[in-house]
């Protein structure tokens, strides 16, 4: 796999099932480096036995679903001015209707239980910012006043001065008549020009002020929209999450949970029969310790949460994870030694497996939970839709991942080793094709608490064609592996994770003669940054090293950060010889490793200062180090950034490499 081969790397969403299974509505997506952006469309595939047939012709619609008697698709598509606005489509085809024009476009929506109705979230700007002045732009507009602890968000900017808030408006009829534009005419005295009309209704926002919502459920009944607020300006930080039901009508709201449960609620789901389930976790008598939360299945019960899943069997904590009801029971998605499988869960809490050996990425059920289908990532294919049986068999009735597997895609070797105390650590090897002997890199990756999987990787893809053999595991410190594994490293990095990168590293070169034990090379993003820069300030064998948007500087992170405010102090302390204890910039005098420092302009989670602080340390302390900044991006651009900057990116690894760490 070439680096431009990453318009291959074809997504798949999280499915739209009818209600009576009879087919079943998806989004694709795709990284276009022509267009420089993400682009896709939606596909519907009649059930069972269909062929996929394209329904949309948008840039990038995405986020389908389907009106609750499944005549209807609704999805965001981008407006004139790029905002992304709900649109319905008939669910056998059509030209869609522009359901909402929000200033700054809809982040996620629902339809209420009799399909009548869409509650949607959306930034609110304050007057005077972000385009509602024509021709006052952002340099001009005036200062913020933060009185928080928390103001901004990556991949956003500032949050303080455009909450998010929760709307209602009318599900337009999608095969109704189109609007026209009035022709001119002369106005009589004083009347006012007629407007042309955008969408057929307009919104009515539920809440206001100085809170910010996330999460949307309607009731049962409709009456009512189920959301969590959290004050913007904060005197303290605390993670834990209230739900709310807020009255279609305007009547008020009551609150479902209150912060006395605990609770961090990253979704809620209500069922027909009014069971309220959630994701989510406990957060400990500080209210802000999330280090491998244990994110289980509960149902709201009076106030409380009960549990339906155990926190230390299953994590539920995926990024993207959802709750999807089938019949009477409900599927998740559970993170576990590289794959994230899919569970069925009953009202009693009985748990089964329904599918292994890939990464499940959405779900989609009928009414019933008869026919279920997953979308899912793989070892061959970066999407594919399966249907899945009762038995828990599948067989994929979608498959994107033809041109990928044409670029050349080496399937990593499985493996696990037992460290220097015995511990067991799990990963991979990816090794070109021939003998050897090949040079090799040490990959790591963020998180820390995120895991390595078995889907189609581009960054080990990209190095394996260029010659490298590669190097990956799941060190402690990681997801996928129980609680205690990813709380190992609390106030303790650079710890076990450190030791346990290296065994591993040591033992895939002492099992395999084609690795060159004696060419060697380290590099990681995020935490994986962390890591590496730990690594290179304490073992000096490496021809050299890439520090990609690293957790570099745990005091300045403070300071700087979006999560600034509780994460280095959970994961470092507070003690500052503790905390130098952990930090790589405290150490990076130690470094004689040649290392290019990759950074984003706008990583907000590890801030630019990150990486020049860190990359002036090591300039001073004689290091040849090279530092390379990606204008525009932030902290997502290997995963989510332009395409153009992401192929730049792979040239300048690639560039580095070669430099550094040269093929045969």
């Amino acid at each position: 796999m070439r680096a431009a081969d990453i318009e291959k790397l074809v997504s798949v969403s999280r499915p739209a099932v009818a209600p009576d299974g009879s087919f079943a509505v998806y989004a694709t997506s795709r990284p276009d480096v022509a267009a420089n952006r993400a682009v896709g469309q939606l596909w519907r595939i009649d059930l069972p036995g269909g062929a996929p047939r394209r329904l949309t012709r948008g840039i990038a619609d995405r986020a389908p679903r389907l009106s609750p008697d499944g005549t209807v698709v609704a999805f965001l598509r981008g407006d004139v001015k790029g905002s992304a606005q709900i649109h319905v489509v008939p669910a056998l085809g059509g030209e869609p209707v522009q359901v909402t024009d929000a200033p700054l476009g809809v982040s996620s929506f629902v339809f209420s239980p009799d399909g009548g109705t869409f509650a949607y979230l959306a930034l609110v700007p304050e007057k005077g910012r972000y385009g509602t002045v024509d021709g006052l732009g952002a340099a001009s507009e005036s200062p913020r006043r933060v009185t928080g602890l928390r103001w901004h968000a990556n991949g956003l900017g500032y949050t303080l001065d455009r909450p998010s808030h929760v709307f209602v408006v009318p599900v337009p009829d999608a095969a109704g008549e189109p609007f026209y534009a009035p022709a001119p005419r002369v106005a009589a005295e004083g009347e006012e020009p007629p407007t042309p009309r955008v969408v057929p209704a307009e919104a009515t926002a539920l809440t206001s002020g100085a809170v910010w919502h996330d999460l949307l459920a309607f009731t049962p009944d409709g009456t009512e929209v189920i959301t969590s607020p959290s004050p913007i300006v904060d005197e303290r930080i605390d993670l834990r999450s209230r739900l709310v039901a807020v009255r279609v009508d305007g009547g008020g709201e009551r609150e479902v949970l209150g912060l006395d449960a605990g609770y961090a609620i990253d979704e809620v789901v209500a069922s027909p029969d009014g069971a309220l389930f959630v994701l989510g976790h406990t957060l400990g008598d500080s209210h802000v310790d999330f280090i491998a939360p244990g994110v289980a299945l509960g149902l709201v019960d009076e106030g409380s949460v009960r549990l339906l899943t155990d926190p230390n069997a299953l994590d539920l904590g995926e990024p993207g994870s959802a709750i999807t009801l089938a019949g009477d029971d409900v599927l998740v998605q559970n993170r576990t030694r590289g794959r994230v499988e899919l569970v069925r869960v009953t009202r009693a809490g009985v748990t089964s497996v329904l599918l292994a050996d890939a990464e499940v990425t959405g779900v989609g059920a009928d009414a019933a939970g008869a026919r279920v289908i997953a979308a899912i990532a793989a070892p061959d294919t970066f999407g594919a839709l399966v249907e899945i049986d009762g038995d828990g068999d599948s067989r994929r009735i979608v498959d994107l991942g033809d041109e990928l597997r044409a670029s050349g895609v080496v399937t990593p070797v499985e493996t696990q080793i037992a460290a220097r105390d015995g511990y067991p650590v799990h990963g991979w090897v990816a090794v070109p094709e021939g003998d050897g002997p090949f040079p090799v890199i040490l990959q790591i990756h963020g998180g820390p608490f995120a895991q390595y999987g078995v889907h189609v990787f581009d960054e080990t893809q990209v190095l394996v064609d260029a010659g490298y053999a590669v190097v990956y595991c799941n060190p402690r410190g990681s997801a996928g592996y129980g609680r205690a594994h990813g709380r190992s490293i609390r106030q303790a990095m650079g710890t076990v994770d450190f030791t346990d990168v290296i065994d591993f590293l040591e033992a895939a070169l002492a099992a395999d003669a084609r690795l060159d034990g004696t060419r060697l090379g380290v590099q990681g993003g995020s935490y994986g940054g962390y890591l590496t820069a730990w690594v290179i300030a304490h073992d000096h064998r490496f021809a050299g090293a890439i520090v990609e948007r690293g957790f570099l500087d745990p005091e300045a992170f403070v300071g700087t950060s979006d999560i600034g405010s509780f994460f280095g102090q959970e994961y470092v302390g507070t003690d500052p010889a503790l905390v130098a204890s952990q930090s790589p910039a405290a150490v990076a005098h130690q470094v004689r490793t040649p290392t290019l420092v990759l950074h984003s302009e706008l990583d907000f989670r590890c801030p630019l200062e990150q990486a020049t602080r860190y990359y002036l340390s090591l300039r001073t302390a004689g290091v040849d180090a090279e530092m390379l900044i990606f204008p525009g991006e932030n902290h997502e651009l290997t995963r989510a950034g332009q395409p153009r900057h992401r192929v730049e990116r792979f040239d300048a690894v690639l560039d580095w490499w070669r430099r550094v760490l040269p093929t045969d």
